[in-house]
């Protein structure tokens, strides 16, 4: 194959990944407002910056998403506090830390030291879902060995799937993550 043409698998793989990845989020919108309506959270998805790039009609136009710097929910839990989650998910037997973008992390990392209780929710291949702390996140190499995390790994921070729901602020909620 050409050097300069795209390969079909990794298209496909591709395409995959992105179609989990939005099964993923539909299942995290879907336990947001779950815990809205217990009255536990209000948490919203992050809107994705769009740039229009060119008119075409009234009703039609180019553009493009632009990087995204912002955790992908924000919000508040009962009693105040602010809550800030970046959603990852894997089709891999582990989740690497630089799935984190480098933006992403600044923009944690700011939320974290203003006192907002800070995770990344993991998903790998939709059977092993896990609320990971930032702190844990952020000194994985430190604590792990290595930049990544294993399902193993991942076990003290597994959350239950149920349904349509994950109920990743259950632990929340019972004080385990110390928010």
């Amino acid at each position: 194959m050409p050097h300069n043409q795209p390969n079909p698998r990794n298209q496909l793989r591709g395409a995959q990944n992105r179609a989990q990845g939005d099964i993923f989020e539909q299942i995290i919108d879907a336990s947001c407002l779950y815990y809205r309506e217990c009255g536990v959270a209000e948490i919203e998805k992050t809107p994705e910056p769009f740039r229009v790039t060119r008119r075409l009609t009234d009703y039609q136009f180019s553009g493009h998403f632009e990087k995204k710097a912002q955790p992908d929910y924000k919000g508040t839990l009962q009693g105040g506090k602010a809550i800030a989650i970046e959603a990852k998910h894997t089709e891999e037997d582990r989740i690497k830390q630089e799935r984190v973008t480098p933006e992403q992390t600044a923009a944690l990392d700011r939320h974290y030291r203003l006192g907002a209780a800070c995770f990344v929710l993991v998903s790998i291949k939709m059977n092993t879902f896990a609320l990971v702390p930032w702190t844990t996140w952020a000194q994985m190499k430190q604590t792990f060995g290595h930049k990544y995390m294993t399902e193993n790994e991942l076990q003290p921070y597994r959350v239950p799937f149920k349904g349509r729901i994950v109920f990743f602020l259950d632990e929340v909620r019972k004080g385990f993550y110390h928010v």
